[in-house]
């Protein structure tokens, strides 16, 4: 039984599928058959069920699928260890955002970080928050940024600032002439809105409890989904309606001058708070201190106050 052989069956339990897990591997479809196939041989059971479509987990490979997690995760800490004593910031730190974060964060993020600890280049990825965290869990990435709530055993959450939303429009909008936007007046407008399985949709419909009732009515037609923020911007510069971004992902300066405006809302605003995630085992805090410390930077220099 080899480290090895444990990624394999770990990543083919995911995919359920012998063609991608192997491309996730960066093996032949064959290696990786052939290498299942001599592990369950030497444990003397099935861990999976095979059929021309499809790849099932058993219910003892499924136990076994998740030791192999916990043994691959410890395996990554042993790594880690090894370099301690090294200069912990002197290596490439892998850290992933969700898809409303990353975008905005990460272009003043690299070059922050680039000043602050040039030999620790950031590997960077983007996903929902489910496959963020199961990537932390399994050691595939150090760190992940993500908006809270987020709860996870043995993981390390820190809040990092608090984000507030606001209303994109077009600027021949009626409401370019208010100061501020009441949150129930959203009912009463075609709203573009991001499709399912992305928090910040969950958070715009429970910060407007009203949206989300009209979502559930069979009648409804004042919503339309967009697959990220860039998308839902550039459908509101088409006057297809308006919606809420983070104030990150306002970008108004993208277009030509007077195609687009934001409002903020009335109080209570609703806003998110994003945080760092990392696990308690990482053996490398002062690499997420740097990231912290160089975020903090960010946000002061793009207006928020300064940090202690």
């Amino acid at each position: 039984m080899t480290l090895t052989e444990l990624r394999y069956i770990v990543t083919l339990a995911q995919e359920r599928h012998f063609g991608r897990a192997a491309e996730r591997c960066f093996v032949s479809q064959p290696t990786l058959s052939v290498a299942v196939k001599k592990l369950e041989e030497e444990l003397g059971v099935a861990l999976f069920e095979r059929s021309k479509s499809t790849v099932q987990v058993t219910p003892l490979g499924e136990k076994v699928v998740e030791q192999a997690q916990r043994v691959l995760e410890q395996a990554s800490v042993i790594r880690e260890l090894a370099n301690e004593g090294k200069d912990q910031l002197s290596s490439p730190l892998r850290i992933g955002a969700i898809y409303t974060i990353g975008p905005y964060l990460f272009p003043y993020l690299i070059p922050e970080l680039t000043r602050s600890s040039p030999k620790m280049p950031l590997y960077i990825e983007e996903g929902f928050t489910a496959d963020l965290r199961r990537k932390l869990r399994s050691g595939e990435l150090d760190a992940i940024i993500v908006a809270l709530p987020f709860t996870e055993t043995d993981v390390v959450t820190r809040p990092l600032y608090e984000e507030p939303f606001e209303v994109l429009m077009p600027s021949d909008h009626p409401w370019t002439r208010k100061a501020c936007i009441d949150k129930d007046d959203l009912v009463n407008e075609r709203l573009l809105l991001l499709g399912e399985g992305h928090c910040f949709r969950d958070q715009i419909l429970e910060a407007c409890p009203a949206i989300g009732a009209q979502l559930n009515s069979p009648s409804n037609t004042l919503t339309a989904e967009g697959g990220s923020l860039e998308t839902i911007r550039h459908m509101v510069a088409s006057r297809l309606g308006v919606t809420v971004l983070p104030s990150s992902a306002i970008g108004t300066s993208h277009y030509e001058s007077g195609l687009l405006e934001s409002r903020p809302f009335a109080p209570e605003a609703p806003s998110r708070t994003v945080a760092i995630a990392w696990r308690a085992s990482f053996p490398r805090p002062r690499a997420i201190d740097a990231v912290i410390e160089a975020i903090e930077r960010c946000r002061w220099r793009q207006g928020d106050p300064e940090p202690a």
